[in-house]
């Protein structure tokens, strides 16, 4: 693939999870979450994008949110379950984004708040229009995806790199 190849770069937070006596990292998924988690999976199958990898923070409620969405996908892609997308900075995701090889077009990374609504608003240098106040009044909330569009290298993966081209948060 050359360098102005189109990639995209597709965020999801993880659905709506029980609030437990477990560990922060150990926290199942909601009834909602399950609920939201299967729609979500529905609404990016419908948008017609497959991602390549998937990387999925380790935490309970991001696989069992992915375990849900990608049964409503039309094939799994290649999953990397990755502790340092937990509790992960913005640097540290742009840093995540940087390794990915070039041979993946779409790339999904399931995540944490306040990580996925940070690295959206940050790769968003432009967005179809209002994408981008929309995101930021509403947040992102559980459940929610936002996909970007960046031409070039993952290593080019910088503030402003990207485009907005879609923000779907499950209730909307």
């Amino acid at each position: 693939m050359s360098a102005d190849t189109t990639r995209r770069i597709v965020l999801l937070r993880h659905a709506k999870a029980e609030w437990s006596q477990n560990s922060d990292h150990e926290r199942p998924l909601a009834d909602r979450g399950r609920l939201d988690a299967s729609a979500a999976g529905r609404r990016l199958a419908g948008a017609g994008i497959t991602p390549d990898l998937t990387l999925c923070s380790t935490a309970t409620r991001t696989r069992e949110t992915w375990k849900l969405f990608v049964s409503e996908l039309a094939h799994r892609p290649r999953t990397v379950y990755e502790e340092r997308l937990y509790e992960a900075s913005l640097g540290e995701l742009i840093a995540l984004l940087n390794e990915t090889s070039d041979e993946v077009h779409d790339l999904l990374v399931i995540g944490h708040n306040p990580g996925m609504h940070a690295l959206a608003d940050a790769l968003a240098g432009e967005a179809e229009g209002d994408l981008l106040p929309r995101m930021n009044r509403a947040g992102f909330p559980t459940a929610t995806l936002a996909v970007i569009e960046f031409n070039g290298s993952w290593k080019s993966v910088e503030h402003g790199a990207g485009r907005l081209v879609a923000y779907l948060p499950p209730h909307e």
